[in-house]
């Protein structure tokens, strides 16, 4: 089996990320949202202070082998503040090429973003997931986290651009 590694993502692997959230968004039937671009990747999550955090998941090529380590998936995510619990991690998006799962890649992604959290005093850390991806609320679920929906009667909403202009008398 082909050994994985975690790490945190570098400005160079922006292009490679911005390949998976494409794939991401296809996946959940919702490509013609992406209009985020590799140099906004850039400049939002490696500046002086990011807007998001990054992981992503590596093979390692096998000894002798001349291929350079392949990125198969990614995690990003960013903090938010709970008035209630206090520092708070929110996985935006949780990505493993299809060709890729069933080898706990997701899991340790997970498993890393937990870490990271900790390791900045969060209490909570948080994501979202379409209804009818089931192989992730089983996976989530399986990992320990709470169904919000289910636990709490939680509902997510957002405001997109124009209605926030509207908003703001713009």
């Amino acid at each position: 089996m082909a050994s994985i590694r975690i790490r945190g993502a570098k400005e160079e692997d922006c292009g490679e990320i911005l390949k998976l959230i494409r794939e991401l968004a296809e996946y959940e039937k919702l490509s013609d949202q992406v209009k985020i671009s590799e140099e906004a990747l850039r400049a939002d999550g490696f500046g002086e202070n990011p807007f998001y955090h990054c992981l992503v998941a590596e093979i390692l090529p096998a000894p002798g082998e001349l291929q350079g380590p392949c990125i198969v998936g990614y995690g990003l995510y960013y903090f938010i503040y709970s008035t209630w619990k206090g520092r708070n991690v929110y996985l935006e998006d949780i990505y493993v090429m299809p060709e890729h799962r069933g080898q706990g890649i997701g899991s340790k992604i997970i498993k890393k973003v937990a870490e990271v959290a900790l390791d900045k005093g969060c209490s909570q850390f948080r994501l979202a997931v379409l209804d009818w991806n089931q192989k992730a609320i089983d996976l989530y679920k399986a990992l320990g986290a709470q169904d919000l929906t289910e636990a709490e009667g939680w509902h997510s909403f957002r405001f997109e651009e124009e209605v926030m202009k509207k908003l703001a008398g713009r």
